[in-house]
């Protein structure tokens, strides 16, 4: 099933409540944490996920920018987090982190840099509900799509077909109406989306535009 996440990364924080609202259509709410070390930017942290928890019905993603994951992580599972997405360059313990992720309810997702290989985390995947690949440097919306991440959303859907892992596969930087085609046909099925939902005149109008658009050029085009 393809999934849209509008990153709120480019709302306008001060009127959180009503930027929530323009996404009502979406199918989770994407929260990027950053913590001016793990990334050279500053966003927000618990207490803004706290309030975008109890301002929309959504279900929400925390992609945790952050330097050690393994003791905030937590944190934003027990707030009430559906799913948690820490980076693998942040963790020292991503099983141990994974379980006790779905200990306190929360879905577990492990996130990759565009020069971390696939391989830091192949032996482990079938521990984690998400695997988030990055298309674009962690720490700032607005950038372009890397091209050469396509091979890599190609080895991950591979490698999650050839175990039989019950794994999504999101991709994260750059997400326009072009790129999603192109990360969809590469086996992409979950599409974090900023800029392009955001900076449009009709963010409801935009995500259905994008979904549509990966739901077409699905891989194997009924997965």
């Amino acid at each position: 099933m393809t999934a849209i996440h509008p990153s709120i990364l480019n709302c306008d924080i001060a009127d959180l409540r009503g930027e929530l609202k323009k996404i009502a259509g979406a199918d989770v709410a994407h929260v990027d944490v950053m913590d001016n070390h793990f990334v050279p930017n500053l966003s927000w942290g618990l207490p803004v996920v706290e309030a975008v928890l109890a301002h929309t019905c959504l279900p929400v993603d925390a992609h945790l920018m952050i330097r050690d994951a393994d003791r905030w992580a937590p944190a934003y599972a027990e707030a009430g987090c559906q799913i948690v997405t820490p980076h693998a360059e942040a963790t020292t313990a991503p099983v141990r982190l994974a379980r006790e992720l779905h200990r306190l309810g929360a879905g577990a997702g492990i996130a990759l840099r565009p020069a971390t290989p696939l391989e830091a985390v192949a032996d482990v995947l079938g521990e984690f509900d998400l695997l988030l690949l990055m298309t674009v440097e962690p720490g700032f919306g607005g950038q372009s799509f890397i091209e050469s991440m396509l091979p890599k959303i190609r080895r991950a859907r591979e490698l999650v077909g050839a175990r039989g892992l019950d794994l999504r596969v999101q991709v994260d930087g750059g997400i326009t109406i072009q790129s999603i085609e192109r990360a969809a046909e590469a086996g992409a099925d979950v599409f974090v989306a900023g800029s392009a939902v955001y900076r449009a005149d009709d963010a409801l109008a935009a995500i259905a535009e994008l979904r549509e658009a990966a739901a077409t050029h699905r891989h194997d085009h009924g997965r």
